[in-house]
């Protein structure tokens, strides 16, 4: 004979599961009403959380110097622009933010802002990097707007080099570019990049023709080696009725090594030529050796050796030249303050430089003093 189960009981277990979030099955009312087996509550699953949105982070920099030089000429480099001049650098402010999809809006004012952005008197020369980027997985990352370049070794953001006035690879090659591109991590190691870009250190394709961006990447515990690439068509030129395109390609190698921990080291070297539609070529090379020591928390100091060979005078406008930079800075931590003084001799194969008399001689120097808040 079946024992069945009183209405009140009913009422009261009833009750219990509405206020408790136990969930009764089918099956479960039978066996309440017919009591042919134990009872068996289940908890309510929990319904699953939407992806919290990750919010957008803020940070940036603002920068001043003081140069003095010895010829009372400023160097052909970017960004050290004045003699004997308290001048400003930048005012950059980054929002961005991480996850599947993403943004990364970075602008920038001032005179350094202005010179590596382009577009002066626009709104344009404020924007210093503006992309969206979409992570179809954790291996693949698009990336579609302006950006930063791949190639080099330094960057245009002060608080990222030790050396605050820029080597002559740095000033003669691509600050950014502004097309898309596509990041795959091969494995832990191995990375590529595969970009289609307007015009080098442009934000609208003003020459018909894309370019190729191109880099290769190997990371490993202390060492870093990235092998770069950018070509396509620079400009064209015009003579007696006849146009000439002109092609850029520059190969370029960074690598960086943490020798120690308080040693690091840095190479660069990279060559570019110019082709023309008359098979005339033009080419220069560099390479550069960076190091830092860190003597204590607070100071670092850095050296960079640069060497130019121009034969063809693309980057000081002399044939047969050859030039040789030393740069030495100590980086002083005050918190969020870095202090920069910094000493840096110029030494050409020609007299491509003007002393203070205003003739031509082939060495220049200049002390230099920065200060750079980073947030």
């Amino acid at each position: 004979m079946k024992t069945g189960i009183t209405f009140s009981k009913f009422i009261v277990l009833f009750t219990f599961t509405i206020l408790s979030g136990i969930t009764l099955k089918a099956q479960d009312f039978a066996a309440i009403f017919n009591q042919e087996e134990p009872l068996v509550l289940t908890t309510k699953e929990a319904e699953p959380e939407e992806e919290k949105e990750t919010p957008f982070s803020i940070s940036g920099f603002v920068d001043a110097y003081y140069q003095y030089s010895f010829n009372e000429q400023v160097f052909p480099t970017s960004f050290t622009e004045t003699h004997n001049s308290f001048t400003l650098g930048m005012a950059n402010v980054v929002l961005a933010k991480e996850g599947k999809v993403g943004f990364v809006a970075d602008i920038a004012v001032g005179p350094r802002a202005e010179v590596a952005n382009g577009y002066t008197g626009t709104t344009l020369s404020a924007i210093k990097q503006l992309f969206i980027t979409y992570s179809p997985s954790d291996k693949v990352t698009f990336t579609l707007g302006n950006f930063g370049t791949h190639v080099g070794y330094e960057v245009i953001d002060a608080p990222a080099n030790v050396n605050y006035s820029t080597s002559y690879m740095f000033s003669n090659g691509p600050f950014y570019h502004t097309g898309l591109k596509a990041n795959v991590a091969v494995s832990e190691t191995v990375g590529l990049m595969l970009g289609v870009f307007n015009d080098t250190d442009a934000k609208i394709d003003e020459v018909s023709g894309k370019h190729i961006g191109a880099q290769i990447s190997y990371e490993k515990e202390a060492l870093a080696l990235y092998v770069n690439y950018i070509g396509g068509r620079d400009d064209e030129v015009t003579l007696d009725s006849v146009t000439f395109d002109v092609i850029g390609h520059q190969i370029d190698l960074t690598a960086t090594f943490q020798a120690s921990e308080k040693l690091g080291l840095g190479l660069n070297a990279t060559t570019k030529s110019i082709v023309n539609s008359e098979s005339e070529n033009t080419s220069w090379f560099g390479a550069a050796l960076y190091a830092n020591y860190a003597f204590k928390e607070n100071f670092t100091l850095g050296l960079r050796g640069e060497y130019i060979g121009d034969d063809d005078g693309e980057i000081l406008g002399v044939s047969g030249n050859n030039i040789i930079d030393i740069t030495l800075s100590g980086n002083f931590k005050i918190g969020a303050l870095t202090l920069i003084p910094e000493f840096r001799i110029d030494r050409a194969g020609e007299d491509v430089f003007i002393d203070s008399d205003g003739k031509p001689t082939g060495t220049s120097a200049a002390l230099i003093f920065a200060g750079i808040y980073a947030f």
